[in-house]
């Protein structure tokens, strides 16, 4: 459960981060960052992909900087994934209302 999100400020079960992470079901990777930081690529998403998820939530910043690639949207769907691209605030909202446990969310906490 995300507890609250804020510019470059996010806490997960009662755990301070200020650095982008993911969330996987059964656990966080802090200090998560991008080959390139305002951009996602497939190779950004090594942990994702060694996990049995049906859904990733992609929080691309608190103005929406960092983008999806196009090659990696097709490659979430090539592996069935369900892909949701939103602001970070709104992708913390998503996700705590989520009922799947097999749910993972990549969290840009900046830009």
């Amino acid at each position: 459960m995300i507890d609250s999100y804020e510019f470059g400020h996010i806490v997960i079960d009662g755990e301070s981060y200020s650095n982008d992470v993911i969330i996987l079901p059964d656990r966080i990777i802090t200090h998560w960052w991008r080959k390139e930081g305002h951009r996602l690529a497939i190779e950004d998403l090594k942990d994702i992909f060694e996990e049995n998820i049906d859904t990733l939530i992609v929080g691309t910043g608190a103005y929406g900087v960092m983008k999806v690639d196009e090659e990696t949207k097709r490659e979430l769907e090539k592996r069935g994934i369900k892909l949701i691209i939103a602001p970070t605030e709104d992708a913390v909202k998503i996700y705590n209302n989520s009922t799947s446990d097999k749910t993972a969310a990549c969290l840009h906490l900046t830009c």
